[in-house]
């Protein structure tokens, strides 16, 4: 899925048709069997020997032998073959050569063949021309894409074709673009440039333009899939639509990838003027945010987002699959989470904090954080930035709501950056349906995307830090060091509440906030009523200033 923005079995439909097949040895022009049933006196033409054209004249009966010879599975057909990304490589070739395929290849591809002991036709053989400007052209050549793109139904098609081969089938993986320019040792302009693939995408896109006559596979695990249907000698569209579209879809996203990279090799200005979201489907959720929407999760594989970190790459250890609600509520906690450098817990419910307290004792913090809105953080998301040890796990299993001091809390997610072996184990016996999730922290200096209806916007990431931020002094009294470090807390507590959005924190600890109100001063109100008394001395953090003296 890409999110866009900016500016081997012949069938014969035709009684006229005529098709080809190929053998090392001989080639038969024919017409089809239909025709052969209904035409007692057809005749067959240009059956063609090893050294001369014969024309001769067959029964009916020996017409149908024929034609019934040729369209069995030992008859001899042609896979193009061509991987850099050579896994199960053996499976493929030997399954093909039993099923009476002959096999021709690349390179490396080629090479490993051989090595496995599977007989190979070079494609240099095919073309009568030598691979040249260092590999840079090897397919790129009319007996090779005339083969893949020649429409079998139509006679002008193999007609042309009539000294070459055609290919049932072309396996193609291209060269690891997005693995050499995303490598932590870094590529060089010139390196990255090399790794463009070229012939690998055109061979891609002809045989999935044809695929009515050519199937094509751009993906290992399709391997078994392809061997079963051509095993089952038949002809199905849709299979082959699948595959086109597969391929068509891993061409995009090559693309994607190196005009991502080249743009900012170019400008590096994030907002080009157009660009591709290449998008991968990681699951398909029960229901969306209501339970009459259907939903799916995906994944971005954007070069920017390449050990990014964040809810998207997670590792889920325990508890049901997520639900499209899950995903915002984790998502919110650990962004939220992130922010601190000092031990902290946050206390999630609706993609609002409501609880978040820093301390050295992560457990305490944990208390202090579910005691801001014990009632909220029922069936809420607990996050920490920090590892969840033993006994961390033992307290957040057996913790009391501070409402009533009887009540165990229940918690439906509980995400951490790491969890020790013991403490994932006690955080499993918690309950069978706490999903535990195991997330990177989010890596600055991304952007961020919001859809409206018929568009996007874009922006930066809002990851700025009070460390990078003057606090400037308006009022008569200047703050004490204590209370400069409480509105700075504050700060990275608020910019997370949905607006308009209050909170009140102090000794690193959110005593209460106001979130999503119409107005500022009803947030406001809510946030001094769950603060209570405690709320003397404290810092006030808005998501925006007062418009009004009251």
């Amino acid at each position: 899925m890409l999110l866009r923005f900016g500016a081997p079995f012949t069938t014969v439909t035709s009684s006229t048709a005529v098709t080809t097949r190929s053998s090392p040895a001989i080639t038969f022009h024919f017409l089809s069997t239909d025709s052969v049933r209904n035409n007692n006196n057809f005749c067959f033409h240009q059956v063609v020997s090893y050294s001369s054209r014969l024309n001769c004249k067959a029964t009916k009966e020996a017409a149908e032998s024929m034609a019934a010879s040729t369209a069995s599975p030992s008859a001899s057909k042609q896979a193009l073959i061509s991987l850099s990304d050579k896994k199960d490589l053996d499976l493929l070739a030997t399954g093909l050569q039993e099923l009476g395929y002959t096999i021709v290849s690349t390179g490396g591809t080629a090479s490993a063949l051989e090595k496995a002991g599977i007989s190979v036709t070079k494609v240099e053989e095919l073309t009568k021309f030598p691979e040249m400007l260092d590999g840079r052209v090897k397919t790129l050549h009319p007996s090779v894409h005339g083969g893949i793109l020649a429409k079998r139904d139509q006679s002008h098609h193999m007609e042309a074709l009539e000294k070459h081969s055609t290919f049932e089938l072309v396996v193609v993986n291209l060269y690891p673009f997005y693995e050499k320019v995303t490598s932590t040792d870094g590529v060089l302009f010139d390196d990255g440039i090399e790794n463009i693939d070229i012939g690998g995408p055109t061979m891609i896109r002809a045989a999935a333009k044809n695929h009515k006559d050519v199937l094509v596979v751009v993906d290992s695990q399709d391997y078994p899939l392809l061997l079963e249907f051509l095993k089952g000698n038949k002809d199905d569209q849709h299979f082959r639509r699948k595959l086109a579209w597969k391929a068509f879809q891993h061409v995009a996203a090559y693309d994607s990838a190196v005009s991502e990279w080249l743009w900012k090799q170019t400008e590096g200005d994030k907002f080009p003027p157009s660009f591709t979201v290449p998008l991968s489907l990681k699951s398909s959720l029960r229901y969306g945010e209501n339970p009459h929407q259907k939903a799916a999760f995906y994944t971005d594989s954007s070069l920017s987002e390449v050990n990014g970190g964040g809810i998207a790459t997670a590792i889920q250890h325990h508890g049901k699959e997520m639900s499209y609600n899950n995903y915002l509520d984790a998502d919110a906690a650990w962004n939220c989470v992130c922010e601190f450098e000092n031990p902290t817990c946050v206390v999630v419910k609706h993609t609002n904090p409501c609880g978040v307290a820093s301390r050295d004792d992560l457990i305490e913090a944990y208390r202090l954080a579910v005691k801001a809105d014990p009632v909220s953080a029922f069936g809420g998301i607990v996050a920490f930035n920090k590892e969840v040890d033993e006994a961390l796990a033992r307290d957040i299993r057996e913790f009391r709501s501070p409402t009533d001091g009887e009540t165990r809390m229940f918690y439906e997610i509980v995400v951490a950056p790491s969890y020790s072996e013991k403490g994932l184990e006690i955080l499993r016996g918690k309950s069978k349906t706490l999903r535990i999730l195991e997330a990177k922290k989010n890596s600055r200096g991304k952007l961020s995307l919001r859809q409206v209806g018929g568009g996007w916007l874009a922006q930066d990431a809002d990851d700025l830090t009070p460390e990078e931020i003057k606090f400037d002094v308006v009022s008569e009294k200047s703050p004490e060091e204590s209370e400069l470090n409480d509105a700075k807390f504050a700060w990275l507590c608020v910019k997370h509440v949905k607006s308009n959005a209050i909170v009140i924190a102090k000794n690193n600890c959110m005593l209460g906030m106001g979130s999503g109100q119409p107005n500022r001063v009803d947030s406001l109100r809510i946030a001094l009523r769950k603060a209570g008394d405690e709320v003397k001395g404290a810092a006030l953090a808005s998501d925006a200033f007062f418009p009004f003296g009251n």
